[in-house]
């Protein structure tokens, strides 16, 4: 199948499941078509003879205050699905791709070509962004007129009919873990350089943005630190970075934190973890929650969103109410004291990740592909 694939070519987790989604694809024969502005970060030290990156420019005119990148897109979209022969398009993130996606097949079916859209919904394009009045109308619309709609967990699927008129069906289709890259290796060296006296080390990975709730992230730390000897790894950048340093700075041992920046070989950090830390005040599912698990790190996170879909209270980690810093700290502690019992949990963390191997949601997605396909109703 020729399959075009529209996503954001970023670190973020929706850019980062479209483009392992697509290697998985091209791995299997399938003829993947990436299209975007840039290629995006996960593609870069790859090479596959069916992988193709199609860039979208954006020409620079005097008029434009800010330069149409929907209209762009769909252009661009419209002159890959003709020469590529596209047999479908798959756009992660609502806006602006559904409605740039939507806009591409009806220039198509003008010329006699039709190639079905799918819309595949990952969670701020719903809980946050799509919710503004600024875009609601057409992020409504264009998942209305998707051929097929998938949301990466229960609790966006749900979300998303709670706060849009949707009278698309949605299939949950959940995020993966490639076990390849994601696994528990011995990086003993690496542990010692970080904690040279045996010290427990948690870590936390995000876009360091307000929903992450980057500062109680340091506030449980805090609390930990006085009780146990621990080092604190801070993966990640954005907007909340530097206040978050200056309450660091404040209410920890500057060397028992480190904040690291974006790293694109996370998983070998999460190699050294005792313990991975999530206390976002929303998540549609936790894609940094189930990368820690799949490297054999129990979680102890918030219970919003699609994470208790993930992380099993009681089992790989603790669930908490959000903003209980509190709670979360007593838990960590419990298992950081208890070698026994974080051995148990850690154990259990890697046999739920391989619930969502990629191995198994590959497949998933390939049916659904072939569903659509031949579906005769699409708009």
């Amino acid at each position: 199948m020729n399959i075009g694939i529209v996503c954001y070519p970023t670190f973020g987790g929706s850019g980062v499941i479209a483009t392992e989604l697509g290697k998985g694809l091209a791995q299997k024969g399938h003829k993947v078509h990436f299209i975007t502005y840039k290629e995006p970060a996960r593609l870069l030290d790859t090479f596959n003879e069916n992988i193709f990156f199609h860039e979208v420019r954006l020409n620079d005119y005097p008029l434009f205050d800010y330069a149409p990148y929907e209209t762009a897109l769909a252009s661009k979209l419209v002159d890959v699905a003709i020469n590529a022969k596209l047999d479908i398009f798959h756009v992660h993130y609502a806006i602006p791709h559904a409605s740039a996606a939507y806009m591409a097949r009806q220039i198509l079916l003008q010329k006699g070509i039709s190639v079905p859209v799918i819309t595949t919904l990952h969670g701020t394009d719903i809980t946050l962004v799509g919710k503004d009045p600024t875009y609601e109308p057409v992020v409504t619309y264009s998942i209305n007129q998707s051929c097929g709609v998938t949301a990466v967990s229960e609790s966006l699927r749900q979300d998303t009919f709670a706060h849009f008129d949707i009278k698309n069906e949605i299939e949950v289709i959940p995020n993966f873990i490639d076990f390849s890259r994601f696994k528990k290796t011995n990086k003993d060296h690496f542990k010692k350089a970080i904690a040279p006296n045996g010290e427990k080390i948690l870590v936390h990975t995000s876009n360091f943005r307000k929903v992450k709730r980057v500062e109680d992230v340091i506030q449980i730390f805090a609390k930990i630190s006085k009780e146990i000897p621990s080092k604190l790894l801070m993966i990640g950048d954005g907007p909340e970075r530097q206040n978050t340093e200056v309450l660091a700075r404040s209410l920890c041992t500057q060397m028992d934190v480190r904040f690291l920046g974006k790293q694109e070989a996370v998983e070998e950090l999460l190699a050294v973890a005792d313990v991975f830390l999530m206390p976002s005040e929303t998540e549609s599912f936790g894609l940094a929650a189930l990368e820690a698990m799949a490297c054999e790190v129990p979680v102890v996170s918030s219970n919003a969103g699609g994470i208790p879909e993930v992380n099993i209270e009681g089992v790989t980690g603790f669930l908490l109410p959000v903003g209980d810093v509190e709670g979360m700290a007593k838990r960590t502690l419990e298992l950081l004291q208890d070698e026994e019992k974080l051995a148990h949990f850690k154990q259990n963390a890697f046999a739920q990740a391989q619930q969502f191997d990629i191995s198994k949601i590959l497949p998933q997605y390939e049916a659904y592909y072939q569903k659509i396909k031949e579906s005769g109703d699409c708009k």
